[in-house]
């Protein structure tokens, strides 16, 4: 059965196929993110990109929870060309995310990597009121 967005889920108003939803700023909004991104790809016949859009969304909320500081968050999942994905999450702080390179024993620090390593790419942008921090997933071309 497919993912539903939850009722408080809205469409963007961009211009572009996108959905948006506020969460608090919580380990456990890291599950109502990734139902989001699932549902979002899946209305979108792009199925093959949620289980990477979904990590990366986890590792994005993880790392707002983590150092943010803000009481709530906002995930946004957009579609900025036909075979394309963007999802971000945002949050009030204006303190930018860092890539670590954690040692083997390190237990945290890993979250932009694995993020780096299974987007196209990925990207902070600053806003008046903090900042959003996203990443690019592509399908790949279809042989016919």
């Amino acid at each position: 059965m497919p993912v539903q967005p939850s009722n408080d889920t809205r469409p963007a108003a961009t211009g572009r196929p996108a959905y948006s939803q506020s969460l608090p700023c919580e380990a456990e909004s890291a599950i109502r993110a990734r139902r989001l991104v699932r549902a979002a790809c899946t209305a979108w016949g792009l199925a093959d990109l949620a289980d990477a859009g979904a990590l990366i969304v986890s590792e994005l909320v993880a790392n707002i929870v983590a150092h943010s500081g803000s009481h709530c968050l906002r995930v946004t999942v957009s579609r900025p060309g036909p075979r394309w994905v963007r999802v971000a999450v945002i949050d009030k702080s204006r303190t930018y995310p860092v890539r670590r390179t954690p040692g083997a024993e390190d237990e945290n620090g890993r979250g932009l990597a694995i993020v780096e390593a299974i987007s196209a790419r990925w990207g902070t942008d600053g806003l008046p009121w903090g900042k959003r921090v996203w990443a690019e997933l592509r399908a790949p071309h279809e042989e016919k």
